[in-house]
């Protein structure tokens, strides 16, 4: 993945949310597991705009299931992550745990008055 193209925080809350739902994911089922699993309130127009915008990079695509035909219910939007958001995501993790490579150590010498 090129520089700079690291995936935001949030953005990668949604791409770990779409993960863990496979093919149940949609905006109010990524919203409760972001919110249950993170222990984060966020508002679904937060998470549609992200998903909207993945979806522009290419990192995410989506498709509507069926309508019941019965109700006037519009037809769910379901959300899969693409190979390139894996990709970005294991991108941005690395990059993190490279940041915190050796901050333990730090951390410890640092106790000890070092």
């Amino acid at each position: 993945m090129p520089k700079g193209n690291n995936l935001g925080e949030f953005e990668q809350l949604v791409i770990l949310a779409l993960l863990r739902l496979g093919e149940g994911a949609y905006g109010m089922t990524v919203r409760r597991e972001i919110e249950e699993r993170a222990d984060r309130r966020v508002s679904l127009g937060a998470i549609y705009a992200t998903l909207d915008r993945l979806e522009s990079k290419g990192l995410i695509s989506s498709h509507l299931g069926q309508s019941d035909g019965v109700h006037r219910v519009r037809a769910k939007r379901f959300f899969m992550v693409e190979s390139e958001g894996e990709r970005a995501l294991r991108s941005t993790l690395n990059s993190l745990d490279r940041m915190r490579d050796g901050l333990m150590q730090f951390a410890q010498l640092m106790e000890m008055g070092l």
